[in-house]
């Protein structure tokens, strides 16, 4: 007895070119999970005082850990990338020796932490511009990523004007309280005239009673003695 699939059809991955893109996206996935990533955080800018000490922060990640990580800080001098300081990371736990190639700057980051930042002393408008932090990891066969971070100098720093801000909250505010007064008050009518109507329901009951007294009708006070009978 021969038996008959209906309906079912084998799985296919169709050409080889189709499954062989199937497994390198797969691939690819996981190793751009792995990848080396350097960040500078989620404000990757900064507005500083003339004469004052900042921090440029930047951090590095790496899902399959780094060895002899490759670091360096670099400023751009409209369009020349000018470098600031750089070294080698062995591994984790290690404090790099940093080489820094730039006046007051000092190295702040902690390796145990994978933070990599600098330090600016005494800043200058010279100073203010884009810094890029760039790193290579050659356990990632060399994978490298940067992140750029902006340096604002002024004179001073600017008043935020609140006025807008405090008006439009008053605003929202009033509009709020308003709402809620009309809902109150809509209903607190609601109610009175929901009780007005149960009065007048009680009123009307009440004249109907009286009405059929004063009319004589069966079952009040006025009705007439059956007349008697004659003999």
């Amino acid at each position: 007895m021969e038996v008959q699939w209906i309906g079912v059809q084998p799985l296919r991955l169709g050409t080889p070119n189709v499954a062989f893109n199937l497994i390198f996206s797969l691939l690819f996935g996981v190793w751009s999970a792995q990848a080396l990533e350097m960040s500078v955080g989620k404000i990757p800018f900064l507005e500083a005082v003339n004469g004052s000490t900042v921090v440029l922060p930047c951090t590095y990640a790496s899902c399959i850990g780094i060895k002899n990580l490759y670091f360096n800080w670099q400023f751009n001098d409209n369009g020349t990338m000018i470098k600031v300081c750089e070294s080698v990371i062995a591994s984790e736990g290690v404090k790099p020796d940093v080489s820094i190639y730039r006046e007051r700057v000092d190295f702040v980051g902690k390796n145990h932490e994978n933070n990599i930042s600098i330090m600016l002393w005494n800043i200058t408008f010279e100073d203010g511009g884009q810094y890029t932090c760039f790193g290579r990891n050659p356990k990632e066969k060399d994978k490298n990523h940067s992140a750029i971070f902006h340096l604002i100098v002024v004179d001073e720093l600017r008043v935020v004007d609140n006025t807008l801000t405090i008006m439009i909250a008053s605003a929202v505010g009033g509009a709020i309280a308003l709402l809620m007064g009309f809902m109150l008050l809509k209903n607190l009518t609601l109610f009175i005239l929901a009780k007005l109507e149960e009065k007048n329901k009680e009123c009307l009951v009440t004249s109907s009673g009286i009405d059929n007294t004063e009319n004589g009708l069966s079952g009040s006070k006025a009705d007439s003695k059956p007349t008697p009978k004659k003999k």
